[in-house]
């Protein structure tokens, strides 16, 4: 029965086994005997945009391979209700936001109807694990729940708006546990706390290994000078992404870089209602300069934005606020250096002067574009430093390895505070 459960994915796990080692492989197997047969349910709100969903893509067959019965359920809702939840994360990461009534009762209704209709499924799970606010209430509707059910942090909630963010917290202190990815945004819960860091899949069409045939390819399809030096970033256009900071940044650094060109590449995700209007701001800022690529790409372009980050000279990630980054993630992964927003997830990921730079203002990215531009040796240095880091830290296996260790040390019955973290 164990050999026909993982017999399917074995060429993908030999593959990782190349990348992380056997012992790494050999532990995963180890972690996961005691719950074979156990059935784990993902909730999310989107299957397409933003990491989560990147995650669960590869998350869910991954866990399926080591012989537990994973899942994924997307909730639905209205207008009404991601307007609800976008203020959410807007006052989570420090934002006065004040919600009308009327949208409250909308987020407790659409999740209401949502756990009628996944009501088959979650109430046979034995750990359900629900990701952000936009689910968070679903808890409530199951008061005879029989499995543990574990709250999911993707988001900066390290100085939340303390109106929306005890809201929130009534729903969310219902839970077994909480997750979040730094100590900084770790908030007093009645239950366990966790810090597990997010992850990319080394596999994936977003990070495996291109062909210069393919990655030529896509940029003659996008119109890219080849012969000019390139400043990308990578992210949904969002306030938060400070994407008109970026441009800022570029002006500033082309004074001393004329063949510089900037790439902005994102879209937008299916719970963001605000990304259009913020793609319209980044139109406005790039003022038709033809050195700057606005970039509106779909979901599944994951292998243009490999080919994009794998000839970038620079990769940006100039968040104000940011739960994790992995697009930073990705970046050094290619090799690449980094000049991230001095924030967040940012900093667990961009060590200053050794895998990148962290800056505050779009003079201080500047400087650092000018630097690492004019010092290549220190940029291939930097990039070497990131990659090593990444395969340490920030893959999907040891993201793995830290979602089955919690689940066995909930089932042990343990209500101290759990950290898993490794950290090189």
């Amino acid at each position: 029965m164990e050999e026909s459960v993982v017999s399917q994915p074995d060429v993908a796990l030999a593959e990782y086994e190349r990348i992380v080692g056997s012992e790494v492989i050999e532990q995963l197997f180890q972690l996961a005997k005691p719950l074979r047969g156990k059935r784990i349910v993902h909730v999310n709100s989107t299957r397409t945009g933003g990491g989560v969903a990147e995650i669960l893509t590869k998350m869910v067959p991954f866990t399926r391979a080591l012989g537990i019965d994973a899942s994924w359920e997307v909730i639905a809702g209205r207008n009404e209700f991601y307007q609800c939840t976008k203020s959410f994360h807007n006052a989570l990461q420090g934002n006065h936001v004040t919600i009308p009534t009327a949208q409250l009762k909308v987020f407790e209704e659409v999740n209401a109807i949502n756990a009628e209709l996944l009501r088959p499924v979650l109430n046979d799970a034995d750990v359900v694990i629900i990701h952000d606010p936009q689910p968070a209430p679903l808890i409530t509707q199951f008061p005879n729940r029989r499995g543990r059910w574990i709250w999911r942090c993707h988001i900066d909630v390290s100085k939340p708006y303390r109106h929306v963010w005890q809201y929130l917290r009534v729903f969310i202190s219902k839970y077994d546990a909480s997750v979040f990815s730094l100590a900084a945004f770790a908030q007093p819960m009645p239950h366990p706390v966790c810090l597990i860091a997010p992850s990319i899949d080394p596999l994936s069409a977003k990070n495996a290994e291109l062909s210069a045939e393919e990655i030529n390819g896509i940029h003659r399809q996008l119109g890219l000078d080849p012969a000019r030096r390139t400043i990308l970033q990578v992210s949904r256009f969002d306030r938060f992404k400070d994407p008109v900071g970026v441009v800022e940044a570029y002006r500033l650094a082309k004074r001393f870089a004329p063949d510089l060109q900037l790439i902005l590449a994102g879209g937008g995700a299916t719970d963001d209602p605000e990304g259009a209007a913020v793609l319209n701001e980044v139109h406005t800022a790039a003022a038709e300069d033809p050195d700057i690529h606005v970039l509106e790409l779909p979901a599944d372009a994951h292998r243009t934005i490999n080919a994009l980050q794998r000839t970038a000279d620079i990769v940006l990630q100039k968040s104000t606020r940011e739960g994790f980054g992995l697009t930073v993630t990705e970046a050094l992964w290619k090799g690449k250096p980094v000049i991230g927003g001095n924030t967040g997830g940012i900093r667990l990921q961009v060590i200053d002067h050794h895998t990148g730079f962290l800056v505050n203002t779009p003079e201080g990215a500047a400087h650092r574009i000018r630097y690492l531009l004019h010092h290549r040796d220190k940029a291939e240095e930097m990039g070497r430093k990131g990659r090593e880091f990444v395969r340490v830290n920030f893959l999907l296996t040891r993201h793995l390895c830290d979602y089955l260790s919690l689940i066995l040390l909930l089932e042990s019955g343990d209500s101290n505070r759990v950290e898993l973290r490794r950290i090189a």
